[in-house]
């Protein structure tokens, strides 16, 4: 048996970038999972919209830790989570307001800093690691800077602040930093170098492919809201056709099979009765 926090852990020392599909429901976590994924993340983006909220740190976190336990009862491997800001008006406050979440069977989370100065992150990752410690969590915190994303500072300054963003994470608490909207493979290699720690990019247009990204030194590559924004477009196809013409031929075409969908998620699910669905397992066999 391998214990599944050390296992996530340890997908983040080799020279080839884990690769990380980002689901927003138990759904689509099983359907990365059979596919080969090794570990899944999920996509704050795609979780809001499935359950009918905008991006953007509104998601309350009762929906957050009951998707978290879902996606957990059906998957065989590690687990993180975004949280987003955390969810808290109050930074001090954010590692109790996730305890739901972290009670929940995750190994790892992502949270972010926006437009906040960098104390604030710091001051929630030590809040989360506190909550983590008392819930007895392995938790690889992911912390990610949007010094690049939201062009917090000017171009010329952007690697010297995601330095100095990730050296004051790290005093904090957290195992990992993600940047995403980092592209140039010259600040790519720098900010790695300098980190300390696994360098986590995202899918974005630019970005060399993964092969050339571990040379670079990332450890960690997120597809983000790209496949979500991607499938719902073709839904909006499929039924903006049905709706206008109602012509059903469209939807017999390149989908997955009742029976293929039936089986992945064979023997998955809570038993019956009203009987709780138990934590996800500790340990992968």
């Amino acid at each position: 048996m391998v214990n599944v926090a050390l296992a996530f852990r340890e997908m983040h020392q080799n020279s080839t970038p884990l690769r990380l599909p980002n689901a927003w429901d138990a759904g689509s976590a099983r359907i990365f999972e059979d596919l080969g994924a090794p570990a899944i993340a999920t996509t704050s983006a795609g979780v809001s919209w499935a359950f009918g909220y905008p991006d953007g740190n509104v998601l309350p976190v009762r929906l957050l830790a009951e998707l978290t336990a879902n996606i957990v009862r059906v998957i065989r491997i590690p687990l993180s989570v975004d949280v987003e800001a955390g969810y808290a008006q109050d930074p001090a406050n954010v590692g109790e307001v996730l305890k739901p979440v972290l009670a929940a069977g995750p190994v790892g989370i992502n949270i972010e800093d926006g437009k906040d100065a960098p104390e604030v992150l710091a001051t929630k990752i030590e809040s989360i690691r506190k909550s983590a410690a008392q819930l007895g969590v392995e938790l690889f915190i992911n912390a990610r800077t949007d010094v690049y994303l939201q062009e917090l500072v000017p171009e010329e300054r952007r690697v010297e602040e995601t330095y100095q963003r990730a050296s004051r994470y790290r005093s904090a608490g957290a195992d990992g930093l993600f940047v995403p909207a980092l592209v140039k493979p010259k600040e790519i290699t720098m900010i790695a170098q300098e980190i300390q720690m696994p360098l986590n990019v995202l899918a974005w247009p630019g970005l060399p492919k993964a092969d050339v990204l571990g040379e670079l030194g990332v450890r960690r590559l997120s597809a983000g809201p790209g496949i979500p924004q991607v499938l719902w477009q073709h839904a909006a196809e499929l039924a903006r056709h049905f709706l206008e013409t109602g012509d059903s031929k469209a939807m017999s075409k390149g989908y997955m099979a009742h029976g293929k969908l039936q089986q992945l998620f064979a023997g998955r699910w809570p038993h019956y009765l009203g009987a709780k669905a138990e934590a996800g397992p500790a340990t992968i066999a």
